[in-house]
């Protein structure tokens, strides 16, 4: 079974073009897509995890 496809924060900021800090406030509202911290503090974001965040962005601009 393959594991899923985890994103760095540089690259998710890349794919949905807003800044690191804009980010950060997102996830503080609640509006971003789920981190996950890795034990050497880094963080990821599973592709699965972005696709979802990414179609209810879609659907809330309906």
């Amino acid at each position: 079974m393959a594991r899923p496809k985890m994103l760095k924060l540089r690259e998710v900021l890349e794919e949905i073009d807003i800044s690191r800090a804009a980010f950060y406030r997102m996830r503080a509202r609640g509006q971003a897509p789920r981190l996950q911290k890795l034990p050497n503090g880094h963080v990821r974001v599973s592709r699965a995890d972005l696709d979802a965040w990414w179609e209810t962005c879609e659907e809330r601009a309906a």
